[in-house]
């Protein structure tokens, strides 16, 4: 059995050169890999869009052994609508703090030491002022639900994540992942009766590993992909020509002017 662990969260950008200001120069993340990618992809993790695309992971460190944000931004959409699911990650970074600062970034203390900071599109992330973890400086994602305890039976039970807290008064545990395998996750699913929204298929990169993915929802319909182990680590090397490529990929977008020209606007998704 292969030891489990959080990878990424994505995030649906629609203005790619802000966001990535946000995140290289506010949160003090580097650009680990951008991929382009000409047609849409077949797995669900990008939603119902065909046309362009791109992604590109964040973070503190190589994926191996950091939680990294994944940002996908689609060529024809400009802004998405929010949900009232996602309700921020939280990280220790005094120096993301005073990045804020110093770049004029909207801060809010919320409470003594923790400030609230909000990337472009609307997403919420929590600073802790104290120095930054070594290990990694993500703490948490927090995610609402409609449930508490079915929420909780679905993430510890059935993907056998582990409850280290948990407050019935506040409505609120936290949990961190087990051990598992894809084809053994799959038939659970199968057997539980629970909601797939890829079945296990197999996903190819230009030039890189075709890795193994199955994706699934919880009750209140958030999104869970899950990726075979082997492949994804030769995947998911760190790429020296990361930030040349974002850079390169922005400087050579023209959608905007495209639509600017044609007297339209982007897509709201």
């Amino acid at each position: 059995m292969g030891a489990r662990r959080a990878l990424h969260f994505v995030f649906k950008v629609g203005d790619r050169g802000r966001s990535a200001r946000f995140y290289r120069e506010l949160l003090g993340m580097s650009v680990l890999r951008h991929e382009e990618f000409e047609e849409g992809c077949k797995a669900s993790c990008n939603g119902p869009y065909d046309g362009k695309w791109s992604k590109t992971m964040v973070g503190y460190g190589p994926e191996d052994n950091h939680f990294v944000a994944e940002l996908t931004y689609n060529y024809g959409i400009g802004e998405y609508r929010l949900g009232n699911d996602f309700l921020g990650i939280t990280l220790v970074s005094s120096q993301a703090v005073s990045n804020a600062k110093k770049m004029g970034w909207p801060l809010q203390e919320v409470t003594t030491g923790i400030f609230e900071a909000e990337a472009p599109g609307g997403y919420k992330f929590y600073l802790e002022d104290k120095e930054q973890l070594k290990q990694d400086p993500v703490l948490k994602v927090t995610l609402g639900v409609s449930d508490l305890q079915k929420s909780i039976n679905y993430w510890s039970d059935l993907l056998g994540m582990k409850i280290y807290e948990k407050d019935e008064e506040k409505q609120r545990a936290l949990l961190g992942y087990a051990d598992n395998q894809l084809p053994v996750i799959e038939a659970l699913m199968k057997k539980e009766n629970q909601k797939i929204l890829t079945p296990l298929v197999s996903l190819d990169t230009p030039g890189k590993a075709t890795v193994q993915v199955i994706i699934l929802a919880d009750p209140d319909g958030h999104e869970i992909c899950f990726v075979g182990d082997e492949a994804f680590r030769d995947l998911s090397k760190v790429d020296p020509n990361g930030d040349k490529l974002l850079d390169d990929a922005m400087a050579a977008d023209n959608s905007d002017k495209w639509f600017a020209a044609q007297k339209m606007k982007k897509a709201s998704a």
